[in-house]
């Protein structure tokens, strides 16, 4: 794990934690199985990375550890450190479809759809 966490991950983390999307928890630099996710709201089994350069070096290492998340039930949720930091509702958004029980079959983590918009309540500063 990181000393110091990145930018994004920090924005992020502070949109995420004490509940304040539509009182979803989420948890911090959580072990799985050997691997660390950065977020993990345990009760929808989703897990968020915020990817800047040490990812784009890991590719291979970040699939392995991917498919065997999935394989566990887990949704991965990954986005670019810029656009955590340009487009954070959309980030969010994505967040709330991957872990809403009526979209879990209809959910591809991969594209993370930025194009549907939900409810704002539960969240601060928005």
């Amino acid at each position: 794990m990181r000393r110091e966490p990145k930018a994004a991950e920090t924005a992020l983390w502070r949109l995420l934690r004490d509940r304040q999307l539509e009182g979803l928890k989420f948890r911090r630099h959580v072990t799985l199985g050997g691997y660390i996710v950065d977020f993990l709201c345990l009760r929808h089994r989703v897990t968020v990375e915020a990817d800047g350069p040490p990812h784009e070096e890991n590719e291979a290492y970040d699939a392995q550890r991917d498919a065997w998340l999935r394989g566990q039930g887990f949704r991965v949720l990954r986005f670019a450190n810029a656009v955590i930091a340009a487009r954070p509702n959309d980030v969010l958004d994505s967040i709330l479809k991957a872990a809403r029980p009526a979209a879990q079959s209809a959910v591809d983590p991969s594209s993370a759809g930025f194009a549907d918009t939900f409810s704002r309540k539960g969240r601060r500063g928005t």
